[in-house]
């Protein structure tokens, strides 16, 4: 029993009533209010808390899940970040360029050529029931020991692997095959002519203003007009009286994460270790390029 520095006679009544009332409480429907803050006494309407009082507030704490305990464990602690499912495993690749290619036909394509350093070596399998859900993590690009943390040390030689820059997840429908320290080989995964999903990191272009950012049409030029390149209304004045969010207006351009989907790959050589991909891809040279089959609904990736 917690006795506070107020008179016993006066905690003695107290006691009384609060067991009174708190045999009415009624349980509380939302999940996200805990049961225990609203049932705790405040210490200027009671002086004493007794035994059974604690014993009930922490049993009807214990009913309540934790994820619905307060706003620190409640929706921001449930929300889960799902990736989206790959038609087939992929593999990283660093941006060299761009050139003209002559097919035996004599037909002139342009094409990224995409270059492969060391990696593309599996780091970890994940499953539905140790994870949750089926995936290979993949690493790309050794670099030195000193350039990674302690904790990405031990992660890479659990795997048996060695030290890498990037660390990606592509998410299967099933993992049979893949063992950690297993290395990927381009040929075998991809065959020229092949449709693939090359995603990267988009070049910045900076501060944009609508023009350039979204492709909107200029104003008059002539005739006394005084917009020319101006963004023009956002809104009603009264009615709403404020700017819609997702509004598109001036702003930061690029520098974004960008995915060109069924690009053709026409040529790959063994030897130099590069592919061969028809168009353009994101990014700039050097950049780090994720290359997967191309996903088609229906034929290999589900519809649903």
């Amino acid at each position: 029993m917690a006795v506070s520095c107020c008179p016993l006679s006066a905690s003695a009544s107290a006691s009384a009533s609060a067991s009174a009332s708190l045999s009415a409480v009624a349980p509380i429907q939302n999940p996200h209010i805990s049961v225990s803050l609203l049932a705790r006494p405040t210490l200027s309407r009671l002086s004493v808390v007794s035994s059974s009082f604690l014993g009930f507030s922490l049993s009807l704490r214990a009913t309540i899940p934790k994820e619905g305990r307060g706003w620190s464990g409640g929706e921001r602690a449930s929300r889960v970040t799902r990736m989206s499912m790959e038609a087939g495993i992929g593999v990283m690749g660093t941006k060299l360029g761009m050139m003209s290619f002559f097919q035996p036909d004599g037909t002139v394509v342009p094409v990224t050529v995409v270059g492969f350093r060391e990696g593309n070596i599996v780091t970890q399998v994940k499953t539905d029931a140790t994870d949750g859900y089926d995936a290979v993590q993949i690493g790309y690009r050794r670099v030195r020991d000193r350039k990674l943390t302690r904790p990405e040390l031990g992660h890479l030689q659990k795997a048996g692997a060695i030290p890498m820059r990037h660390l990606q997840e592509f998410r299967l429908q099933c993992v049979d095959g893949f063992e950690p320290g297993q290395r990927l080989v381009v040929e075998d995964l991809f065959k020229e002519g092949d449709l693939v999903d090359v995603s990267g990191k988009s070049i910045g272009k900076g501060f944009q203003g609508g023009i350039k950012r979204h492709n909107f049409h200029r104003g008059p030029m002539t005739h006394g007009s005084k917009s020319h390149r101006a963004l023009g209304s956002i809104g009603a004045g009264t009615t709403p009286g404020r700017v819609y969010k997702g509004k598109k207006m001036p702003g930061r351009m690029g520098n974004a994460k960008t995915k060109i989907r069924k690009l053709k790959i026409v040529k790959i050589d063994s030897e130099l270790r590069v592919v061969m991909i028809k168009g353009a891809v994101p990014g700039k040279p050097g950049n780090l390029l994720r290359i997967t089959p191309a996903k088609i609904v229906g034929k290999n990736i589900p519809k649903n």
